[in-house]
């Protein structure tokens, strides 16, 4: 009845030509708190058997899945860092099927953590250069590894010192240097989330990933590393007949992830056998839009 009535209150306003603003509550749009991109490594074995290549990678995307960011690799297009034709052609591809170009991740570089300060030095300068790519294809952020030699506290040492590095050079470019819980010591949320802590810059932060804890609870790690998240990645393997990945319980993950105030890009990261990439892709996508 009151909705009847505001109707044709409205009604009659606007025959005397009095407008009235529309209320918030019919017209405003819903807005999603987190956006999906696609990691790169989900096709890693499509793209190691030759039937799809990184500057391809985009438009696949884009036109299989229905998703507008992507997370690239660098191992796939790894001597075109400084090929800036090649990056100028990638970014046009990009724009051309309307996708966002979210992050490198920057593998195979050397470690971070390095207890040889030679070494350390030649990990740091050889990241630099993805750190341009990075900038000239337009993404926020790339995501490095906290790898090294020794007791944790000399790793941390170590790691700090080249991820202050890192962001300082990547602040000229307002690209940020993110951190995956990636194996080893980086595995353990408190000990990353120390070391991120310890850096403290704002360019400089976490990508927790959902998987990569091997002794140590997921669900703790992901909790630990949110404070300091620039994005999220979504690890995904097998799935039940309910759509439901039979590893990691997603609703409790991505109450985590809410409840750390975080938006901003969850990368899906398939990597199961069980069934093709493209499925496994396509159920990770629908699995995560439940939560929006």
């Amino acid at each position: 009845m009151n909705s009847r009535r505001e109707f044709l209150r409205n009604l009659g306003l606007a025959a005397a030509g009095i407008t009235m603003a529309p209320s918030l509550d019919l017209f405003a749009a819903k807005k999603d708190w987190f956006n999906i991109s696609l990691a790169e490594w989900s096709l890693h074995r499509k793209i190691n058997k030759g039937d799809l290549k990184n500057i391809d990678f985009p438009e696949y995307t884009a036109k299989n899945f229905g998703i507008y960011g992507v997370e690239y690799v660098n191992q796939f297009f790894k001597d075109k860092a400084k090929d800036m034709t090649y990056l100028k052609d990638l970014n046009n591809r990009a724009k051309d099927n309307g996708v966002k170009n979210v992050l490198i991740m920057i593998d195979g570089e050397g470690n971070l953590g390095d207890r040889d300060e030679t070494k350390r030095l030649a990990a740091v300068e050889n990241h630099h250069k993805w750190i341009d790519a990075a900038h000239f294809l337009g993404c926020h952020a790339v995501r490095v590894n906290a790898a090294g030699q020794g007791t944790k506290e000399e790793v941390k040492a170590q790691v700090v010192k080249s991820l202050s590095s890192l962001a300082d050079y990547g602040k000229k470019g307002k690209i940020s240097v993110i951190v995956e819980n990636h194996g080893g010591i980086s595995s353990h949320g408190d000990w990353l989330s120390d070391v991120l802590k310890t850096v403290g810059k704002k360019n400089c932060g976490s990508l927790p990933d959902f998987g990569n804890f091997y002794e140590y609870d997921r669900y703790q790690g992901v909790a630990d590393l949110m404070p300091y998240a620039k994005g999220v990645s979504a690890k995904s393997h097998f799935f039940d007949e309910q759509g439901n990945d039979t590893g990691i319980d997603y609703k409790r993950m991505m109450d985590i992830v809410k409840k750390s105030g975080f938006k901003g890009w969850v990368g899906i990261e398939f990597e199961g056998d069980k069934i093709s990439e493209d499925e496994g892709i396509k159920k990770t996508k629908a699995l995560l839009e439940r939560f929006k």
